[in-house]
This record gives C-alpha cells, structure tokens and sequence, in this order.
C-alpha cells in the first residue's frame, strides 16, 4: 500500500470505530450504570471491559474473513451488506434515535443494575463490541487483503480508538455532569454523517467490485 493508502484507510477505520464504539456515549452510560461503585471498581471494570472488547474485536478482525470464506460470503458481498448495515446505524446516530448503534435496551438496562458484575454483559457487549464496531473490523480487515501495512493501520485506529473509549469511562463521571443531552446529541451527529460518507462508499465498492455497476451502465 502506498502512503496516501494508508492514510485513507486509516482515517477510515478510526471514523467508523470511533462512530460504532462511540467513546462519549459509553461513558455517559458507564457513568449511569456504575454510579454507587466506589472509584476503585469504576477503573477496574472500565479497563477490564474494554480489555475484552478489544479482544474480541481483534479476533472478529483476524478470523472474520476466514469464518466468511468457510460460509462462502464474498468481500463485495460483505463490503455492500456491511456498509447497509452501517448506513442503518447512522441514520439512527443523525436523528438521534434512542435505539441507536451503541445503546442498550431498557430490559438490559434494568438487568444491569441488578447484577454485581456488569463489565461482560452489557459494557463490553454489546455497549462497545456491539454489532457496528464488530461489523467495521471484519469488513476494514478484509478490505486490507491481507497486507502487513493495512491490518496494522486497521489494529493501530482499533487499540486508538479503545484507548479513548477507556480514557472517557475512566473520566466517565465529569463528562456525565460535563455534557448536557444537546452536547451529547451534536457528537452523535457529527459522528453519524460521517460514518454515513463511509457506509456509503463500502456499498459503491461492493457493487461495483461485483460488477453490479458496471453491467447497469
């Protein structure tokens, strides 16, 4: 890959980890879920539950298009199906959809805080590897055709993106008190048009790499 490559696909990756994980609305959560622990616990369960997000984000990266080979799943195919499914995420974000990409349910909310351990189920999943984020790492991986240089900008924007979400869970409770809903609404937007630019683009590589657009002209 060349070095505009490179920087193209990078910036890629980490708008749409940065658009499926989102890092503030997971803080805001973590901040509601986990406001009786002491601080001791709140770090302890943000960096464990991002430990395991990244973990299975990196393995939904390196075995996704083997497991799609296996099913037979082409990478035009899963390049225009993953970017439908990130277009469906990002409207939810512009419109600011209370049933949008990284939220949780209110039965999952309300199973939440009544268990003494909430870092797998729901921090880990599906609050940050939830089916976005899992989405953006097999379609980025595939995408990179197995070069060394662009599954390491893929894995580098990944562990960039989950150390700003573990940063803001860590400083969860002053972005909560800092952060009004208009605030929150305006990040979720701003994130959701461009992840809605990069959906879209998937959708174009996928059909015309299947020739698709080619046969409609």
């Amino acid at each position: 890959m060349s070095e505009s490559t490179d920087f193209a696909l990078a910036l890629a990756a980490f708008t749409m980890f940065f658009a499926t994980i989102g890092p503030v609305d997971c803080a805001v959560i973590f901040a509601n879920l986990t406001s009786k622990q002491s601080r001791a616990s709140q770090v302890r369960m943000a960096l464990k539950a991002c430990s395991i997000a990244t973990a299975v984000l990196l393995v939904a990266a390196a075995a996704g298009k083997f497991i799609l080979t296996e099913l037979g799943v082409s990478l035009p195919a899963l390049q225009t199906s993953g970017g439908i499914i990130l277009l469906l995420i990002a409207l939810d974000m512009v419109f600011a959809r209370p049933h949008g990409a990284f939220t949780i349910t209110a039965p999952e909310t309300s199973e939440a805080r009544h268990k003494d351990d909430i870092v797998v189920f729901p921090l880990a999943i599906p609050l940050l590897a939830g089916p976005g984020a899992i989405s953006s790492a097999i379609i980025l991986a595939a995408k990179a055709q197995g070069e060394l240089a662009g599954m390491a900008v893929v894995l580098g924007a990944l562990l960039a993106v989950m150390a700003i979400s573990a940063l803001f869970m860590l400083m969860a409770q002053e972005i909560h008190r800092a952060m009004g809903v208009t605030a929150q609404n305006v990040v979720l937007r701003v994130s959701g048009i461009l992840l809605a630019a990069v959906a879209m683009q998937f959708v174009f590589d996928g059909l015309a790499a299947s020739g698709i657009l080619a046969t409609s002209k």
